[in-house]
């Protein structure tokens, strides 16, 4: 499949398809490699097919099922060094590496990465940008605070996974313990929805053409509420696009591009 797929998106695991005509990778490995497997079936992609994964940083909800297929499937893994050594802590052995460093682009078959830094609680974590074929598309979830830097790195995106994790008067009613609140709440947690809105009315442009609303928390959030701000959020500036719900325990929509008909 020449697309772009969320596999899952949510506390209980991540991970995303990306592929074209000559390199298909995944971002992130958050949940078991069997499930990885059966979900890149529904969207016509056999596992064997992967060529890389690139990881945003080492939570077990992004690297669950990354030693299956890096020791397993011998897949590559793309990581900062921080993230690598976190990496290499959780599973006590070293998978086969490739490093990149957080802020400078570099490529991989006909993907032009770049992965830039969000404020998040782990050490160097990062969302990315993938150019190919004329299309870029910018992925960024997992972040507290929506950081000058972040807000240029995603302008002029065609598709976008943004995340809308939760609405705050549902995290302040919750039964979750406080610590849990602090965190999620604070500059180093997760984007709330009206943040995400805020954040796509500032990167909107009128050649985006898709936007997933990714991590969304199954206690402290529902997909209709973060539509309904997210976008009431693009409403009130005038400005509208087609945005759907990257879900936990499903596939996402796929989005198909035609890259040959692409400008290079």
């Amino acid at each position: 499949m020449k697309g772009f797929c969320p596999l899952a998106s949510g506390s209980k695991g991540n991970c995303i398809y990306f592929g074209t005509e000559t390199t298909k990778i995944l971002i992130d490995a958050g949940i078991s490699g069997r499930a990885i497997k059966t979900r890149l079936a529904e969207i016509d992609v056999d596992l064997s097919e992967i060529d890389a994964i690139l990881v945003t940083h080492d939570h077990g909800d992004h690297i669950r099922g990354l030693k299956v297929l890096a020791y397993r499937h011998k897949i590559p893994v793309f990581a900062n060094t921080e993230t690598a050594k976190g990496i290499v802590q959780t599973f006590h052995d070293c998978p086969k590496f490739k490093i990149f460093t957080t802020g400078e682009t570099f490529e991989y078959g006909d993907l032009e990465i770049h992965p830039f830094s969000v404020m998040h609680d782990t050490l160097d974590p990062v969302a990315f940008t993938i150019k190919t074929g004329g299309l870029k598309i910018g992925i960024c979830a997992d972040l507290g605070f929506v950081t000058p830097l972040v807000t240029h790195r995603l302008q002029n995106c065609d598709y976008l996974y943004l995340e809308a994790n939760h609405q705050p008067s549902m995290v302040h009613a919750s039964p979750r313990p406080m610590v849990y609140k602090q965190r999620v709440l604070g500059r180093q947690g997760h984007l709330s929805n009206s943040d995400c809105g805020a954040l796509l009315s500032k990167v909107w442009h009128p050649g985006l053409k898709h936007v997933y609303l990714a991590h969304l928390s199954s206690e402290c959030n529902t997909p209709e509420t973060a539509l309904g701000i997210v976008g009431r959020a693009l409403e009130d500036k005038g400005l509208q696009v087609e945005m759907s719900i990257a879900p936990q325990e499903t596939v996402s929509q796929a989005v198909a591009f035609d890259l040959a008909a692409m400008p290079g």
